[in-house]
């Protein structure tokens, strides 16, 4: 069976939460690296990824190398899964830009998925560069075990896909800093096993999972 873990990288240095930082190649924060390395203990007690596969950007290049390090695991780095680009808004303030510019900024709150910043990209088309490369990845190896350090808005439409969720519905899937979603490839295509999972859940997870293969 083949197994894909989407894991989000660690929490980054500034104040992430309140700007638009999509392309912006923010490092991991010390709490950031300390998630993702609580991630890899965890994955320690588990049999090694066969491939890590990450962004170019920092923060997901950061993430790749911790899950890979113990066991010398190889990495794969493909800009293609990089974040959204949000062009022109990268960096600012989202509570500035909506009292600044509040027609643009209701505007993308009415149109998620399409919406398109200045110079930047919407997630139709994040998703339509998306997709080349996540055949890539599920068809990276019979039987593989594989992860992808990478990012929130990737990871929601490829989330999408697998549940057959309309896209302009991505933002009703959780995302947390350093959290994992498990996803397995069957007879019947790809199922979702565990979604936006912390440290001890995938523990418990994988516990279950380690019994029911037996």
């Amino acid at each position: 069976m083949r197994r894909v873990h989407l894991i989000r990288h660690g929490a980054v240095v500034g104040d992430g939460h309140r700007r638009y930082l999509g392309r912006t190649d923010l490092a991991m924060s010390e709490a950031g690296i300390a998630q993702i390395a609580a991630l890899a203990e965890v994955f320690a007690e588990a049999p090694p990824f066969d491939v890590v596969w990450c962004s170019d950007l920092d923060r997901a290049r950061q993430t790749a190398e911790i899950l890979a390090a113990p066991r010398a695991i190889p990495i794969r780095v493909d800009a293609r899964l990089r974040e959204i680009d949000m062009g022109d808004w990268e960096g600012l303030d989202r509570v500035t830009l909506a009292a600044t510019d509040p027609e643009a900024h209701a505007a993308r709150g009415r149109d998620l998925f399409g919406f398109r910043p200045p110079a930047g990209e919407s997630f139709a088309d994040v998703l339509a560069r998306v997709l080349p490369v996540w055949a890539e990845i599920a068809d990276d190896a019979r039987d593989a075990r594989i992860a992808v350090a990478g990012h929130a808005g990737v990871h929601r439409l490829i989330l999408c896909r697998i549940l057959g969720m309309a896209p302009e519905n991505l933002f009703r899937l959780p995302k947390t800093y350093g959290h994992v979603d498990v996803l397995e490839r069957g007879r019947d295509g790809w199922v979702a096993r565990l979604l936006d999972a912390g440290p001890m859940a995938l523990a418990d997870w994988l516990r279950g999972s380690s019994r029911r293969a037996v």
